[in-house]
């Protein structure tokens, strides 16, 4: 199983390393294209398109059904979850390190401002208002 999950990952980065096939998924989500509507943006012939369809088809992220002589893309988000799910590992990894950092930065403003006002301590206003 753990095998799978991992061949299922690695065809969905594969078909993501291409700015092209991302910008497709971005199409489709908003809703089932043909594959000249997907090839359109890109300037690309329609085999061009098709190629980059078919990689993100073994990729499982589109389904394309076919009437006559029309073909129709669809968005599957499935195994983008799996990838997501595996890219928040790394989130929580940079996450808790941001934390830290900010925490050290947070202290290191600390301790600055405490040696500012050593050295230059505030001088209090007299019950006149007069300075000392």
């Amino acid at each position: 199983m753990v095998e799978l999950n991992e061949h299922r990952i690695d065809t969905v980065f594969q078909a993501l390393s291409d700015a092209t096939r991302r910008r497709m998924l971005h199409e489709l989500a908003a809703g089932e294209r043909t594959v000249g509507q997907l090839a359109e943006p890109h300037a690309m012939s329609l085999a061009a398109a098709s190629k980059h369809i078919k990689v993100l088809e073994s990729a499982g992220l589109i389904r394309r059904e076919i009437h006559g002589r029309t073909h129709l893309c669809r968005l599957e988000a499935g195994p983008l979850a799996d990838a997501h799910q595996w890219l928040a590992f790394y989130e929580r990894f940079w996450t808790g390190r941001l934390d830290v950092l900010d925490r050290l930065l947070r202290e290191e403003d600390a301790r600055q401002a405490d040696d500012k006002q050593r050295r230059h301590p505030r001088k209090e206003p007299t019950e006149t208002g007069e300075e000392p």
